[in-house]
């Protein structure tokens, strides 16, 4: 935070401020968001916002997923969550923000490997969606289901 220009700062508190996030929230307290490009957050904003459904003040108060890679983490584990839904085979309702925040090991753990027979091929798929390809499996529902 030291070593941010503090017209950056000031540029950044502004685009939050537009959001509906008050000066006061753990996201303006969280260092890393600071240091993330206007472009990269507002790429990562849109996703949560328009295709994961997340409210900004959602966003805000785990300001943690906003410094999360959106093509090597947010968008393969919402590709999950969302095909385990769609699909019945989702044991509980984890929220996206429980999958993202989990360990590689403990997401394959909890998430992918129960359901090697009914998907066999999701793990493949996670995999390519890691590596900001489309996986050819995930396929889904015509209805919007959001997490």
């Amino acid at each position: 935070m030291l070593s941010t220009n503090p017209e950056r700062v000031r540029a950044m508190v502004a685009c939050a401020e537009r959001l509906g996030v008050p000066r006061g929230s753990g996201m303006l307290r969280y260092p890393a968001v600071l240091g993330k490009s206007k472009e990269s957050l507002k790429c990562r904003s849109e996703f949560l916002l328009s295709e994961v459904g997340l409210e900004p003040m959602s966003i805000a108060h785990q300001p943690v997923i906003l410094s999360l890679s959106l093509e090597g983490r947010l968008r393969p584990r919402y590709y999950v969550i969302k095909f385990l839904k769609e699909n019945g085979l989702l044991d509980g309702d984890p929220s996206f923000f429980t999958a993202v925040k989990m360990t590689e090991k403990v997401f394959m753990e909890k998430l992918i490997s129960p359901h090697k027979e009914a998907a066999p091929h999701l793990a493949q798929d996670y995999a390519t969606a890691c590596k900001g390809e489309v996986p050819t499996n995930f396929i889904f529902r015509w209805t919007r289901n959001r997490l």
